[in-house]
């Protein structure tokens, strides 16, 4: 298939198993790098048993800074039929997971609407990803997806160019964001667990606290029955040591000066990672482990 899924609109021929000239560098069938429970998301998201998360190999946007690299730009995973997914997604399921995570998806949405339609789970599914979408390819998951747990990187079009390539960022991310509010505007819980509704997840970057702020006022004015998520667990990777600015960790006075302006705000619908939360022991181990 000729594909356009992402906003890149490479137009690249993929198929089951080779990719001609896309961005994303992987195939049409799933490549995944781990499934299995996981505990890093948000308290309403892992829940105490864990969520079944499937770990994508390759992205759409390839961050300098990537805290999973090794799966997104190195390709490192396994080459897995759609039965065999929609198996994992029992598998997990029957291991109590609160969901289905999907991590990564946008260039596999259509081996995943497959592997549902063979295996729809009782349990929420989560669509986890970048925030760099086409809104038609949103649309294609109306029915398949419960939860979608959203970054917003950039309010900045310089910074989403330098740091993922990608200038358009910004306008993509504000109409996927407002894609997913209009499929599950209300957020329901159920035990402290998420069923429905969208998160938003933003990460502080070094010298970016009015970026954070800009991204936080845009989706309390745009999207104000979502979830916020702000994100302290910015560590250098990858290729940060060849940009200056990114090179370091946030620091308090830039952390707290985000958290500050979020509590002053008297928006309420809102997570909020400890400043120690900078720490490699958060990033998986990608050893394909469930597959």
């Amino acid at each position: 298939m000729k594909c356009n899924l992402c906003p890149r609109h490479c137009n690249a021929e993929r198929t089951h198993t080779q990719n001609v000239g896309g961005f994303c560098s992987m195939p049409l069938g799933a490549v995944v790098a781990r499934a299995a429970l996981h505990f890093g998301e948000e308290p309403s998201i892992s829940g105490k048993n864990g969520s079944g998360t499937v770990f994508f190999s390759g992205c759409s946007l390839c961050c300098v800074y990537c805290q999973n690299a090794k799966i997104s730009q190195e390709n490192y995973g396994k080459s897995i039929s759609v039965n065999r997914l929609a198996e994992i997604f029992r598998e997990l399921e029957n291991q109590g997971a609160h969901n289905i995570n999907l991590v990564s998806p946008t260039h596999y949405v259509h081996s995943i609407i497959e592997a549902l339609s063979i295996y729809k789970p009782k349990i929420p599914v989560v669509y986890n990803s970048s925030g760099y979408e086409d809104i038609n390819t949103l649309k294609l998951l109306e029915n398949y997806v419960d939860i979608y747990l959203l970054d917003f990187k950039y309010f900045s079009e310089d910074r989403a160019l330098l740091y993922s390539k990608a200038a358009e960022y910004p306008k993509c991310a504000k109409s996927a964001i407002l894609e997913a509010y209009r499929q599950k505007e209300k957020c329901v819980f159920e035990k402290g667990i998420m069923k429905s509704g969208v998160i938003v997840r933003h990460m502080i970057l070094p010298q970016a606290t009015e970026e954070a702020k800009n991204i936080f006022l845009w989706i309390k004015q745009n999207t104000p029955n979502v979830y916020f998520s702000i994100m302290s667990q910015y560590i250098p990777m990858t290729k940060s040591d060849e940009f200056k600015i990114i090179n370091r960790r946030i620091t308090k006075r830039e952390y707290e000066k985000v958290v500050n302006f979020i509590i002053d705000s008297g928006f309420e619908n809102c997570y909020i990672q400890d400043l120690s939360s900078a720490s490699t022991d958060y990033i998986p181990k990608f050893d394909r482990a469930g597959l």
